[in-house]
This record gives structure tokens, C-alpha cells and sequence, in this order.
């Protein structure tokens, strides 16, 4: 969904939406296509799965009604895109998943768990959420520029770059909030001091049972935020468990043949083509 989004707004802004044959845009979907296809040029996968969000609502809007609820409605260029992108990405031959009430994020995770120790696995994504998904055999490519930029992290990297474990990174997004996703944390707590709490006392739960060693200011400021501090780390945490059992099989990297150039170039995508073209053949 963020490659469609990314590859949406990158165009439109310049007016360019790529209209199809019945007028409908496709700025969007032949984005994300392209940009999909040049990952797996990259990364070589023997296996790959794309994972959708499903809808707006999920199980954390019934958490707390304001999670999201900052979000513009989509550009009406772009609704019909949805459907689409994820139509193509199944003609490529990428196996799909989704699930009505999680985001795209827990079926991410709940595959890392599913083959935890099993496969060697890379996650390209814009999501910095993800980084908590890092142990050793998993790697996160966080999409930088363009189609081919990444900004790739390990589990050694993270904990030399943040000084805590990726998991504690849950705790700390559960004191700082997220404001893109409309969940404040601990009103008052940056960043800086987050991660100085974590660091020394470990989570959430840590930092709670040692209110008395703080200093008055930030100990007012948990106490006053504690509901809300205990609600962001729900919030924050990937869910993991959703059924992700398909073998192994079912993901393997299609072969880009003549029949899915021809069922491509039928929808009338040509960019995708050319990209397919280029990269595979």
C-alpha cells in the first residue's frame, strides 16, 4: 500500500495519472508494479509475498477510535487503484495476502514468525515500524529514493545505531506516539528521554515500577499519561499471529513467460511491460 500510495502522489503531482482505455487512472498501480518488479531484480527471492491492508478499520480502531483518524481520504483518482494494483500484482504471479481487520504490517510479521529460523528473509517497506520485526535471517530495506535505493537495516545495525533491541523499540514508539498513525504516547516525552528510560529500565513496564527513581517532571508526565503510555504500546505492537501456514510453494518468485507479458499488456499496463521486458527477459 505505501508503494501505491508513493507511486501515486509521485506522479499526479506533475499531473501524469496514465489513464487506461476506459479513462480510469493507473498512475498508482503500474507504480507499484514497477517498483516491486525492480526489487526482486535486486533482491533475488526465490520465494515472495506481497501483503495488503484491507480496508480502513482494523482491530486497533477498535482500540481507540483516533488511531488513523488523522488521514485525508484518498484522492478520488486513486480508490479505484486499490482493487487493481492488487489485481496485477496477482496476473505478475506474487502471491498475496490479506486480511479483513489487520494491517498489512501483522500478516508481515506473522510470516516472519511463521518461518523464523526456516528462511533467510528480506522486508522492503517505507515503514519504520518494521524495524521491530529485526532478529538475525530477517533484514529490513527501507525504501529510500526512487526504485532502487534502500536503506538497509540488520539487527546488529539497529542495536549499534539505537542502543536497545528491536522489540524495545515497541517501548519506546509506546512513550513518543506515532503522529502519522494519531496516537500521541506520553505527552512531553521526546524521543531523547524515551530512549534514555528504555535503556536503563529496560519497557514500559520497567520504567512503571520505577516511577519513584525519576525526576518529579517526568514522573508527573507518566502518571498523567499512563493510560494513554499503556494504549500506544497495543497501539505500536505488530501482531504476529495471524494463520500464515500456505508451504513454501505457493511463494515461489513467478517466471515473467509470454502468457503473463500478454495477460499484461491486455489491461493495457504497457509501463509494466517494459519494465518486465527489461528486467526479465
Amino acid at each position: 500500500m505505501a508503494l501505491l500510495f508513493r507511486s501515486f502522489f509521485a506522479t499526479s503531482a506533475m499531473g501524469h495519472y496514465f489513464p487506461n482505455d476506459a479513462g480510469v487512472p493507473t498512475n498508482g498501480v503500474q507504480g507499484f508494479a514497477r517498483h516491486t518488479m525492480t526489487a526482486q531484480s535486486l533482491f533475488k527471492p526465490t520465494h515472495m509475498a506481497v501483503c495488503w491492508d484491507m480496508g480502513a478499520h482494523t482491530f486497533r480502531n477498535d482500540l481507540f477510535d483516533g488511531y488513523k483518524a488523522n488521514r485525508p481520504a484518498p484522492p478520488e483518482e486513486l480508490v479505484p487503484q486499490f482493487d487493481m494494483a492488487r489485481n496485477v500484482s496477482e496476473l505478475i504471479g506474487w502471491k498475496n495476502y490479506g486480511e479483513r481487520g489487520m494491517e498489512a504490517d501483522d500478516l508481515i510479521g506473522s510470516l516472519v514468525k511463521a518461518w523464523d529460523g526456516k528462511a533467510t528473509i528480506t522486508i522492503v517497506t517505507g515503514d519504520k515500524d518494521l524495524l521491530q520485526l529485526l532478529r538475525p535471517g530477517v533484514e529490513i530495506a527501507l525504501i529510500k529514493r526512487g526504485y532502487s535505493e534502500y536503506n538497509i537495516y540488520t539487527e546488529d545495525r539497529f542495536i549499534e545505531e539505537y542502543g536497545i533491541t528491536p522489540l524495545q523499540y515497541i517501548d519506546k514508539k509506546a512513550f513518543t506516539g506515532d503522529a502519522s498513525d494519531g496516537y500521541p504516547g506520553v505527552k512531553g516525552i521526546g524521543p531523547k528521554t524515551a530512549l534514555l528510560l528504555i535503556k536503563k529500565y529496560g519497557s514500559v513496564e520497567g520504567v512503571i515500577e520505577a516511577l519513584g527513581e525519576l525526576t518529579p517532571r517526568r514522573r508527573q508526565l507518566i502518571e498523567e499519561g499512563m493510560d494513554m503510555l499503556l494504549l500506544s504500546k497495543q497501539l505500536a505492537e505488530i501482531h504476529c499471529d495471524v494463520d500464515m501456514t500456505d508451504n513454501i510453494e505457493k511463494m515461489e518468485t513467478p517466471i515473467y513467460n509470454q502468457l503473463r507479458r500478454e495477460l499484461i499488456e491486455k489491461e493495457g499496463y504497457s509501463m509494466i511491460v517494459r519494465q518486465a521486458d527489461s528486467l526479465f527477459i
